[in-house]
């Protein structure tokens, strides 16, 4: 039996999925995907996929005879895309049933999830999404027919905040939660902060093979790429602001700055800040100029969020910005552009081309608005395919952890991922890259008080920052350390400690 819908063939039709009749070749229904018959065609993204994300693969190789994820029911709710289908289909490998929406209303790839529809998983999810839409399908996969989750597969927060919302009840068989935004992350904190965190969650934007790889070097290539096929834009010369010198941050400056853009950065931590000016100076280069955002509006060329947070860039921004200046987001949500103070009367929106739009105004001065502030990258582009391995194995390990952990090992809190298993997706991708460890002999491993198979780090410990179990006190302490990106050349560079107990350490 083929694959068969009512209504039109167009991957962009007018007719909302919703109203549409579809079935998959097994005659199910269970899916609301732009176009079935278009899975074929996602399929082909996701072998290609595949090809450049060793770890997933190797790990879904490794642990499909022991099915670590048998009895997990998951509620994912993240990008839709050949990256996150190899995602999918590993952890139904692994023994898990899932149901999955998106994150992002724009993100999604058609084909990729008619192809996840095709083989059967309940994919709810397409390219242009209304804000009914958005919220609906992940209805669909939270409060489906003889389906009760037991772990959250989010980005963002917005599966957990729904089910908190509308289902509570169901978080009495939840075992954990898996975020893996820095949005999503500080809402589980905020959660546990007002002791409405009621399951353990497994924090893994902050582990190292996240933080380091995919919201460094993704978006360091991503932007780029992003921009170019939205804008045609010569780079060269350009002026720009990035807002946040987070890790997403350090990757948009150094992509600009490399293409010959003059580098501004907007920064609420002094210490981000300095980060920002002083690692470039050590190599007798200029570092980037550090302004509020207020002072550079005026001149820049281009506008890059990327700070998590809300209302960044306002109307009043705006209103000074120049003729032709392009405004995107590189951050998770929409929130970070106030687009809602763009749609008044006076304004007129003209689209230019997918995802491109021009507001105008009454002097004939127009902004480039790019996909409506939302993610730039995943909306105009795709992301490195092998970053993503790592992300994605980051993710399994940890759903892995929080449904097979004994009683009382995790309480109702967010937690890092154990430095054991980030060492563990480090690991596997390195023989990509025919990569080979040294081995601690047995009096160097008793020197330094480890196990010889590691872990390497203590769990607080993030590759140049530090953040120590918590405690009443806290002490902010700088101290100098190997500068460990491989664009810069070995140098000493100011990095941050947080120490939350003096009495941690002994310091002679």
């Amino acid at each position: 039996m083929s694959p068969s819908y009512t209504g039109s063939s167009s991957d962009e039709d007018d007719v909302s999925p919703r109203e549409k009749t579809q079935k998959n070749s097994k005659g199910s229904n269970d899916f609301c995907v732009r176009n079935i018959d278009l899975h074929a065609f996602g399929r082909r993204e996701i072998e290609i996929a595949e090809q450049e994300m060793p770890g997933i693969v190797a790990l879904r190789k490794r642990a499909a005879d022991d099915k670590p994820l048998k009895g997990a029911k998951i509620v994912g709710c993240t990008h839709i895309n050949a990256q996150t289908a190899v995602l999918v289909e590993t952890l139904a490998e692994l023994g898990a049933m899932v149901r999955w929406a998106a994150c992002n209303i724009y993100s999604t790839q058609n084909e990729v999830a008619a192809a996840l529809a095709e083989a059967g998983y309940p994919v709810f999810a397409w390219r242009g999404e209304t804000e009914e839409d958005f919220w609906w399908c992940i209805d669909r996969c939270v409060n489906a027919e003889n389906w009760q989750p037991n772990m959250i597969l989010d980005d963002g927060g917005d599966a957990t905040h729904l089910m908190l919302k509308k289902y509570p009840a169901m978080f009495k068989l939840i075992k954990g939660i898996v975020e893996e935004s820095v949005t999503g992350v500080h809402r589980l904190y905020q959660l546990s902060k007002a002791n409405k965190l009621t399951v353990p969650a497994m924090n893994v934007n902050d582990s190292v093979t996240k933080t380091k790889f995919d919201n460094l070097y993704s978006c360091k290539e991503s932007i780029i790429d992003s921009l170019k096929r939205s804008t045609d834009v010569m780079f060269g010369g350009k002026q720009v602001v990035v807002c946040g010198y987070g890790e997403v941050g350090k990757g948009c400056c150094q992509s600009l700055r490399g293409l010959g853009c003059v580098v501004y950065v907007t920064e609420i931590d002094p210490i981000c800040a300095l980060q920002a000016w002083y690692a470039f100076t050590l190599m007798g280069i200029d570092g980037y100029y550090v302004f509020p955002l207020n002072e550079v509006i005026r001149v820049v060329d281009i506008v890059v969020t990327a700070t998590g947070n809300k209302n960044v860039v306002t109307r009043e921004h705006m209103d000074k910005m120049k003729n032709g200046c392009i405004v995107c987001n590189m951050g998770h949500s929409n929130t970070e552009i106030d687009v809602g103070s763009l749609r008044t009367p006076e304004l007129t929106w003209e689209k230019v081309r997918s995802q491109v739009d021009h507001v105008i105004w009454p002097d004939g001065k127009r902004i480039i608005l790019i996909a409506e502030g939302r993610l730039i990258n995943l909306t105009c582009s795709s992301i490195p395919s092998f970053v993503v391995s790592i992300t994605a194995a980051t993710q399994a390990l940890a759903l892995i952890e929080l449904f097979n952990a004994p009683a009382g090992r995790y309480k109702a809190d967010v937690y890092l991922l154990p430095k054991k298993m980030d060492e563990y997706v480090a690991s596997l991708h390195l023989p990509t890259f025919d990569a080979h460890l040294t081995e601690l002999s047995d009096d160097q491993a008793k020197y330094l008080g480890l196990n010889k198979a590691g872990p390497f780090k203590p769990n607080y410990y993030s590759q140049g920052k530090l953040v120590m179990p918590k405690s009443k006190s806290l002490q902010m302490l700088l101290f100098y350390a190997p500068y460990d990106e491989r664009t810069v050349p070995p140098a000493e560079i100011l990095f941050r400690v947080e120490l939350e107990s003096k009495n941690l350490f002994e310091f002679k």
